[in-house]
């Protein structure tokens, strides 16, 4: 079984070019299951239940988010509706939605899909480490295979998490920085992991932001409304070989659009 991870897909530009480039992915690679992280496809700060149901349309299974999940309140009656759509389980209970689903693949067999956020310098209040455990034996009953998207900036906690939930998930796949890393690999106990699986958006960019935007803000160090940049989009990914829950294969991929 094949599993395909879409980086964060950025905006119209990101949005677009995977739905127009997913079928044929799918073929290449002999996917079975496909996951997206969709929290910067509004415009690059949220998602809207219309652009997930278009994601969902075109062939995504699961959509993870993060941190600019609550940005569109329009969303909040889907995310408890929906269950297709994650958002990171260490936001309070009360919150919309859910933080861990079980899909089947086009074949029948299930997948479990966890959303976690990283606490170093998102401000996040819940740790992950406190809460993943019971999230994982709840997954370890519903299915085999387990993917968690680790939303997360720092590089350190995502592979610390990586390493603390070895043997256990089938992969740890980190999120959130637009920036695809190249540690991708496969633990002698069956675990994937990346850093970063990296971004489905506009390249020439500062991660999927008009560049001249946010270098004026950082030379003047004054607010600025930020704008989907334009121009060579590429989507990054990683496709999972799994057997019997456990990794065998992670492949990084960049396509240029």
């Amino acid at each position: 079984m094949n599993i395909l991870f879409l980086g964060d897909v950025f905006g119209q530009p990101g949005r677009d070019a995977v739905v127009r480039e997913l079928p044929a992915l799918v073929a290449e690679h002999e996917v079975d299951f496909v996951i997206a992280n969709g929290e910067n496809v509004a415009n690059g700060a949220g998602i809207t239940s219309k652009l997930a149901q278009k994601l969902l349309a075109g062939g995504v299974d699961v959509i993870t988010t993060g941190n600019h999940i609550w940005r569109q309140r329009e969303v909040y009656p889907f995310l408890d509706s929906s269950d297709r759509i994650v958002r990171p389980a260490n936001f309070p209970p009360s919150s919309p939605g859910r933080g861990l689903t079980v899909r089947a693949t086009r074949d029948g067999d299930e997948i479990a899909v966890v959303n976690l956020m990283g606490q170093v310098f998102t401000g996040v209040g819940i740790s992950p480490f406190r809460i993943v455990d019971a999230l994982v034996d709840e997954a370890q009953t519903l299915s085999e295979t387990i993917v968690v998207d680790f939303h997360a900036e720092a590089t350190s906690e995502k592979v610390a998490m990586a390493q603390y939930l070895d043997g256990r998930v089938t992969a740890v796949i980190g999120t959130h920085t637009h920036v695809q890393t190249a540690d991708e690999r496969v633990s002698e106990r069956g675990t994937a992991a990346i850093t970063d699986v990296g971004m489905c958006g506009p390249r020439d960019s500062v991660i999927g932001v008009r560049s001249e935007i946010i270098l004026r803000r950082f030379l003047s160090e004054l607010p600025a409304q930020f704008e989907v940049a334009e121009g060579d989009v590429r989507i990054n990914a990683v496709v999972v070989a799994v057997q019997g829950g456990r990794a065998t294969a992670i492949e990084r991929l960049e396509r240029r659009c």
